[in-house]
């Protein structure tokens, strides 16, 4: 087949191009400016759009290709500093998703998928409950409410044209090349800084960089991905506590000599007088996914188990240092 892939160049991008040509299909890469450093294998196309927005012309992009996975976006960040943030990300992530599915459908694309976020059901669930893909949304920050509508204008676009698309929203993604605060926890963990997260009882739920990409891969040709909303994880959720020890262990580590047990209560107290709520929130709140509906309609399953996905992880990072 040949494919349309934006983002290649970020952290999920560049996984599913990896997986992509491995595959031996053929990968039109979408970037905002052209090259320098021209691919040598034939099966890559390069094209550039500029910037991505409601006046991006994806003409080019999307001529005589099979499937469109759209990765590119305008990334969430834990300190916006845009004063006007929320038109900047619908810019790229509603308008730019928009325009793309427009003139995909056009070209004659039967397939678009669209990796969203959890974001869209919410930053949280209540303990003993999970998010579920037929949940109804409830972004609460900029990031989230861009890509629910996005996904929104997918549903659009869908219904005027008949594209056919599918929506991923992942919770945490981890693997090799990771980046962002579980680099930072890798680098801590590795260097034995006390972290006082010893005793943090949530529950959360993630997904390696292998398993998300497989099911990319699965749903660009599987007939029943049509027009549906799939959840992802490892089907492994667990503390933040139990995954600092598991990648301490992944990382040839003791975890008890640097995690303290301060209770949550306390900590949750002195991020908020910081000013740091939001990664207190992540640290010690719980958000669980159910990717029950995932693995019935696809009849698939995580092919890589959570410490596998970690060890690959952890020998990445200390092969890097």
């Amino acid at each position: 087949m040949r494919i349309t892939l934006t983002g290649a160049t970020g952290f999920v991008g560049q996984a599913v191009l990896t997986e992509l040509l491995s595959l031996q299909h053929t990968v039109n890469v979408v970037s905002r400016e052209q090259s320098t450093n021209q691919s040598e294998s034939k099966s890559v196309i390069e094209t550039a759009v500029g910037e991505i927005g409601s006046g991006t012309d994806w003409s080019d992009a999307v001529a005589n290709v099979d499937c469109v996975v759209h990765c590119a976006a305008r990334a969430h960040v834990m300190n916006e500093t845009n004063a006007d943030a929320i038109a900047a990300y619908r810019a790229v992530n509603v308008e730019g998703t928009r325009k793309l599915a427009e003139q995909a459908a056009d070209a004659g694309v039967s397939r678009l998928i669209y990796l969203s976020s959890i974001k869209v059901n919410g930053e949280q669930t209540i303990s003993g409950s999970r998010f579920c893909s037929g949940d109804v949304a409830f972004p609460e920050d900029d990031y989230g409410i861009s890509k629910w509508g996005a996904e929104q204008a997918l549903y659009e676009v869908s219904a005027r044209t008949g594209l056919e698309f599918v929506i991923i929203r992942p919770p945490l993604v981890y693997g090799p090349e990771v980046k962002g605060n579980f680099l930072s926890l890798l680098s801590w963990l590795n260097k034995g800084i006390p972290l006082p997260l010893g005793a943090v009882h949530n529950q959360r739920s993630l997904v390696g960089i292998d398993n998300l990409v497989d099911l990319i891969i699965t749903c660009i040709a599987h007939p029943a991905a049509a027009n549906q909303t799939f959840l992802v994880s490892d089907d492994e959720d667990l503390s933040t506590t139990e995954l600092l020890r598991r990648m301490s262990k992944a990382l040839g580590k003791p975890a008890y000599t640097h995690l303290v047990p301060v209770p949550p209560t306390l900590l949750q107290f002195g991020a908020k007088l910081l000013g740091k709520g939001d990664i207190a929130q992540r640290l010690l709140g719980n958000l669980q996914v159910d990717i029950s509906q995932t693995k019935k309609v696809l009849d698939w399953t995580p092919p890589v188990s959570l410490n596998e996905g970690l060890n690959k992880t952890a020998e990445w990072f200390l092969n890097k240092l």
